[in-house]
């Protein structure tokens, strides 16, 4: 790993607004029928924005993400005022990502040309299929036609963009997703993330699978779907890097990487989360949910932070272990005995090799496998314990 990666650190911003809440969505996003104050959330944000700059001095942006919800709800004015704020607040690196989430249905190109003057240079729309049926299943408002229509605005705005996708739908054959992903590879010029649909505690969708009234494919289908997945986008050039990602190489997400790689990164807004160090310990850090209780919150104390725990070695340990897993680029154990204070247990390191699951390069440094990714819960429980 670079230097550069070593020091990245990124910063989060929720937008938890949308225009409606789909049935297998168990994000922090809330509808709201009358007008937000942008501007006055806008203050709060620049206020929280101030308050963490100032537990994390000297540190240098190499990403920023604006994610919800919906950002792309957001007047461009407000992603400037945001975007400005940060830079006011820390040193900024020439290269940093700036991503925005976006959902077709709130794609115009002008706005978009409004979020690039305001700093952003990489967008990420929320397509999720390119059939009508399955967006409608999905409860998605836009339309396949409107999805592409909205990554080709995307594509003359930005020299970056991904979309994501999700498949092991209702009634999907690996047929129907090898033709729906050679589409999408098409379209996608660097990166695409495309993930199994899991039926989620507490959402409409798990109420319809519960009852019987939503059925998904079995773990068969599920697997053949998953190699799909794999073999597709590794031949047409956009291989995996993270269990659900793929991307050409060089195009990797580098916010997300920070995320994988246990680097520090701040969270902005209603429930945001963040893993920021201070005098060398790992705090935890998580904001109040409630946009308008957040709101409160932030106008009265300068942040809407609930929740701030100090992460022993073990579970800083367990946290790289549970996300740098997800990496193609897999884990270094030689990171992982700093962190927990013990080396991985070479017998099961060695029975998961022999079981195909993960595999150990000649530095020493643990990979999963295209094999080993479908049970990877399996191996991290396994290597952890």
């Amino acid at each position: 790993m670079s230097t550069a990666a070593k020091q990245a650190f990124g910063v989060y911003v929720h937008w938890p607004f949308c225009l409606s809440k789909c049935p297998y969505c168990d994000f922090n996003s809330h509808v709201r029928h009358a007008p937000i104050d942008e501007f006055r959330f806008a203050r709060a944000f620049e206020r929280e924005i101030e308050t963490t700059a100032a537990r994390t001095p000297g540190r240098e942006v190499t990403s920023i993400f604006l994610g919800g919800g919906t950002p792309s709800l957001m007047q461009p004015q407000t992603v400037g005022a945001i975007l400005n704020s940060i830079a006011r607040h820390w040193s900024v690196a020439s290269d940093v990502e700036v991503t925005l989430e976006a959902n077709p249905t709130s794609v115009e190109a002008t706005r978009f040309k409004g979020y690039r003057s305001a700093g952003v240079n990489r967008v990420s729309l929320g397509v999720q299929a390119l059939d009508d049926a399955s967006l409608k299943a999905l409860g998605r408002l836009h339309s396949a036609r409107e999805a592409l229509d909205a990554v080709a605005i995307a594509r003359s705005a930005f020299d970056r963009y991904s979309f994501d996708l999700i498949y092991a739908r209702p009634d999907q054959t690996p047929q129907m997703w090898e033709e729906e992903l050679k589409l999408a590879v098409s379209e996608a010029a660097e990166h695409l993330s495309l993930y199994q649909l899991t039926i989620e505690p507490e959402t409409p969708f798990f109420g319809l699978h519960a009852a019987g009234k939503l059925k998904i494919p079995d773990e068969a289908v599920a697997r053949a779907l998953y190699d799909v997945t794999q073999d597709v986008c590794a031949k047409l050039g956009l291989p995996s890097y993270e269990i659900s990602n793929h991307a050409r190489p060089g195009a990797e997400c580098k916010h997300n990487l920070v995320y994988w790689r246990g680097q520090e990164y701040a969270g902005i807004g209603p429930g945001a989360h963040g893993r920021i160090d201070i005098d060398g310990i790992r705090h935890a850090i998580a904001t109040e949910k409630r946009p308008e209780t957040w709101l409160m919150r932030v106008e009265a104390q300068g942040h809407g932070v609930i929740t701030d725990e100090l992460l022993n070695s073990e579970e800083r340990a367990d946290e790289y272990l549970l996300m740098g897993l997800r990496l193609v680029e897999g884990i270094d154990p030689v990171r992982y005995r700093a962190l927990s204070g013990r080396s991985l247990d070479p017998r099961r390191i060695e029975i998961l090799q022999d079981e195909g699951a993960i595999t150990v390069d000649p530095d020493g440094r643990v990979r999963v496998t295209m094999q080993g990714f479908p049970v990877l819960d399996a191996v991290v429980a396994d290597l952890a314990a």
